[in-house]
């Protein structure tokens, strides 16, 4: 993959949704987490809210293989290689959200080779607004990132883009809730 390594430690397993989520009392965090529609959108309207912008830093994207899980939920065969992309979601100059997607050669036929060139635009951006997008289930993970002490949770979804699989996982990071806690307009 070119640019910095990958920064993302995969958790052991995706649940449905964990008991540990439901009793969470942290009711921003499991309203973000549950987010049904644009997650982009929504980061987009409390940045404005917040008197700034969202903005997309990469951390690393091209071809790699993708973790064993990975490759069992995309139904890849063993050392088959994907585009991955690993981004930062960055409100009010700070990291929100960490995300990873990981895209099999198949998905990238036709019009989604543009998404191989989204440099600092958001995929969420593009997804959501085509039609052909169909959303499976979400899943959910604590996991832990380097750059934090302790772990965050995350939320993962496989799209299906005109009948190809794409895997979007969202890690949410401390500085979000605390954004999101200050305001009492998170949606778009």
């Amino acid at each position: 993959m070119q640019n910095s390594p990958s920064k993302w430690i995969h958790p052991r397993h995706w649940q449905q949704e964990p008991l540990k989520l439901r009793l969470s009392s942290q009711r921003d965090l499991r309203s973000w987490l549950a987010e049904p529609g644009s997650l982009t959108a929504r980061l987009s309207s409390l940045a404005q809210h917040s008197g700034s912008e969202l903005r997309v830093e990469v951390i690393c994207e091209g071809w790699g293989l993708p973790s064993a899980e990975e490759a069992r939920t995309l139904k890849l065969r063993r050392g088959e290689f994907a585009w991955i992309s690993e981004v930062v979601l960055m409100g009010i100059d700070t990291p929100w959200v960490q995300a990873r997607s990981v895209l099999p050669r198949p998905s990238l036929g036709g019009l989604n080779r543009r998404l191989t060139r989204l440099g600092n635009q958001s995929l969420g951006s593009l997804l959501f607004r085509d039609p052909a997008l169909v959303r499976g289930p979400i899943r959910y993970a604590q996991l832990k990132l380097p750059a934090y002490a302790s772990t965050v949770w995350a939320r993962r979804s496989r799209f299906l883009l005109r009948g190809q699989a794409i895997l979007v996982a969202e890690a949410f990071l401390p500085a979000l809730l605390t954004a999101s806690a200050h305001t009492d307009t998170i949606t778009p």
